[in-house]
């Protein structure tokens, strides 16, 4: 197989040919209770990923002590995982590609620019054949500043809870060692998830209100690490519905 590679991504095609061996570990730590290689795995080509950066432009998310604002790593964190799943031969759409809202021209203020910014969101998943959602957050709780590690919550569209056991597993091995997580059904008060006709996950990536993740998560190579987690996951889940 010949790659063609544009001279300016070169640097990130060198990273993603390195972590290629580093996913190959990924997939088989853990249990290894979910089958690699199935008859028709989540990794279809007929599947589309959405990969989506929650929040962006006005709607920062949650905003760290030393001022670090979520969405600017959401998508951070979703490029590296959108090249990832490219890179791997995996049709995928971002939602966004810059840190702004995707709210239609009619909404002026920020709540309506919120309301619409999910609608479209929503409509763009729905609007697709097969599609997958795999979307990328930042968690803060305040309150307990030593909380941190990677969660996954998902809708009930199936295969959604097996795609976030195999995420959690994958998470769990590579970066919340000896802070192991659960997957959870995610609340039907979060919009996107809820109205997602699709399969789809939240991938709560760490914790804003704990400094020494937040550091982490500003990192290159940690970023690269959770982005190969959720790959491998999605990679090994059958397909089951």
């Amino acid at each position: 197989m010949v790659v063609f590679i544009r001279r300016t991504h070169l640097g990130f095609s060198a990273l993603l040919l390195t972590a290629v061996a580093g996913m190959a570990l990924i997939l088989w730590q853990g249990s290894g209770s979910v089958s690699v290689l199935s008859s028709q795995p989540m990794g279809s080509p007929s599947r589309v990923v959405v990969v989506d950066p929650g929040h962006g432009g006005e709607d920062g998310g949650a905003v760290a002590g030393d001022g670090t604002v979520e969405s600017g790593l959401n998508l951070q964190i979703a490029g590296r995982l959108d090249a990832l799943l490219r890179f791997l031969g995996q049709d995928t759409v971002m939602t966004r590609t810059e840190d702004v809202s995707i709210h239609s021209p009619a909404a002026t203020t920020l709540r309506q620019k919120k309301a619409s910014d999910l609608k479209n969101r929503v409509a763009l998943v729905n609007g697709l054949e097969n599609a997958v959602l795999l979307s990328i957050h930042q968690n803060s709780l305040p309150g307990s500043p030593k909380t941190h590690g990677a969660q996954v919550f998902y809708n009930g569209v199936e295969p959604a809870p097996a795609l976030a056991s195999a995420v959690q597993e994958r998470l769990n091995s590579s970066v919340n060692t000896g802070n192991g997580k659960t997957p959870k059904r995610i609340s039907d008060s979060i919009y996107l998830t809820k109205n997602a006709t699709a399969p789809a996950i939240i991938v709560e990536c760490g914790f804003l209100s704990n400094s020494a993740e937040t550091t982490r998560l500003q990192e290159p190579g940690y970023q690269t690490r959770l982005a190969l987690a959720i790959a491998a996951g999605y990679f090994s889940t059958e397909e089951t519905s």
